[in-house]
């Protein structure tokens, strides 16, 4: 019988997996267990694959090439997501090992949560909700409705073309951004990224995480965004550049709005850690000529991408 190496801490494993669906798998193959609190590094994955055919690597598990080198035996290395970018495939290939991953089932949970931050971030539920629990009267605040507004969606794949007809049946114009895709349902509008930071009340970023979209949204994105626009970030972390999103909502904190959904940025790099609504409501004309100089230095380097 082959052997399996299940590389999920127990936390995680217990989310994945579950009772039945393991006890299915070790129908099928000897499965090895990794009963650890932090994620394996290359030499923890080494030591406890040694006698392992194949390896069920969860997405922290990095796979670089010096494992593939000390693992003869290995046959198969299956990513349980779909980013795939810290497996080392050329190494993979010269073993002879096939990487494969997860088929995308988590598209219609993703395009749910986003439904319910597009209401929650109108509305102030959140917020009220915070005010109730620390024993305040939450403030009174005429929300925004949906229907009527304008979102701009950053990217076009699977999950936002199942989110688009969604957004536009409830009476939203939908504005679509994707160098790469073709967009041929006449409900949507495709824009250039600029054009549409520059129109949309809510911004959903669900690009595809690469080299490329490094830091997608930079100082110069959110400089381009309306003052009141929601900006919800549904894909990877690194899409955003954290420090300009920070200076961008603390540029006024000395004037911060009482309508602001949280007060500090989310430090962290997974799916949907930072979703903000701009605070500053000044023109660009009244921006520093420094962070002017900096903002036109990003919008060139920008302009050498496709983006």
């Amino acid at each position: 019988m082959l052997k399996l190496l299940l590389t999920h801490v127990p936390q995680a494993r217990r989310q994945y997996y579950g009772d039945r669906a393991l006890a299915r798998l070790q129908e099928l193959v000897e499965v090895t267990l990794y009963e650890g609190d932090a994620p394996l590094d290359p030499k923890g994955l080494i030591a406890a694959a040694k006698e392992v055919d194949l390896i069920i690597a969860d997405r922290a598990t990095p796979v670089p090439a010096e494992v593939f080198a000390s693992l003869p035996r290995l046959k198969v290395v299956l990513r349980s997501a779909i980013d795939i970018r810290n497996i080392d495939q050329a190494a993979a290939a010269q073993a002879g090992v096939l990487v494969t991953h997860a088929e995308a089932g988590f598209v219609k949970s993703v395009v749910e949560l986003t439904l319910g931050f597009l209401v929650d971030l109108s509305r102030g539920v959140s917020r009220a909700a915070t005010a109730y629990h620390q024993g305040r009267k939450p403030e009174i605040k005429v929300g925004r409705q949906l229907a009527g507004s304008t979102v701009g969606i950053i990217g076009y794949g699977r999950i936002s073309r199942e989110l688009a007809p969604l957004l536009a049946a409830m009476g939203m114009t939908v504005l679509v951004s994707d160098p790469y895709a073709q967009v041929d349902d006449r409900r949507f509008l495709k824009l250039p990224l600029a054009e549409l930071l520059g129109r949309a009340d809510y911004v959903i970023c669900l690009a595809i995480a690469n080299e490329e979209t490094e830091n997608l949204m930079n100082a110069a994105a959110f400089a381009r965004m309306k003052p009141d626009a929601f900006f919800i970030n549904m894909s990877r972390g690194n899409l955003v550049d954290e420090k300009a999103l920070f200076r961008r909502l603390t540029r006024t904190a000395s004037r911060a709005r009482p309508w602001m959904w949280a007060g500090r940025p989310i430090r962290c790099r997974r799916r949907n850690s930072v979703i903000w609504k701009t605070l500053s409501r000044r023109p660009i004309s009244e921006v520093s000529p420094r962070r002017r100089a900096k903002a036109r230095r990003s919008t060139q380097s920008a302009r050498s991408k496709r983006w």
